[in-house]
């Protein structure tokens, strides 16, 4: 039996299937190739700021309606704060009313999934595909096309607008 087949057998067996469900990440369109970085602890500590260092690598979560990208309307690109790769067109962001900037899709292949089990129910964690910094969890209750809802927290982003 595979892990997703599991997962839906238990969470079908307490009638909450649709709230446990993990993203598939087998889901995600054909991507191009991310060469990965990596530094050392050291490094990061001295590239990021504390907030910025204890989300992206220590898998933390910012406090909601704090981030001034949760309310950023103009035309640009989200990018990783660590690394500066390309994540979120600003087209894909919407206002999901969390207080976290959320968007319903995500260049392809520039980010990588996992299975969350920290609040005991299975959440799908995402981080950059290039330095692997923690960005936020993505959940099956976002807008249409996707249905998706990519919960980022503000400081592992950077906003880049488009040139006018």
């Amino acid at each position: 039996m595979d892990r997703r087949t599991f997962i839906r057998l238990v969470a079908g067996s307490a009638g909450t299937l649709a709230l446990l469900r993990v993203i598939d990440p087998e889901q995600a369109m054909a991507a191009e190739r991310i060469d990965k970085i990596s530094k050392t602890d050291a490094e990061w500590k001295r590239l990021l700021t504390p907030e910025q260092y204890h989300v992206l690598r220590q898998e933390g979560t910012e406090q909601p309606f704090t981030s001034p990208l949760d309310r950023e309307k103009r035309n640009g690109m989200f990018v990783c704060a660590a690394c500066g790769l390309d994540l979120f067109p600003s087209r894909y962001k919407f206002d999901s009313g969390t207080g976290w900037p959320s968007f319903y899709d995500v260049l392809p292949g520039h980010v990588e999934t996992k299975a969350d089990f920290m609040l005991i129910a299975p959440r799908t964690e995402y981080h950059c595909a290039r330095c692997g910094g923690h960005h936020g969890h993505v959940f099956n209750d976002g807008p249409k096309p996707t249905g998706l809802r990519y919960c980022n927290n503000g400081v592992a982003l950077r906003f880049i607008p488009d040139k006018v």
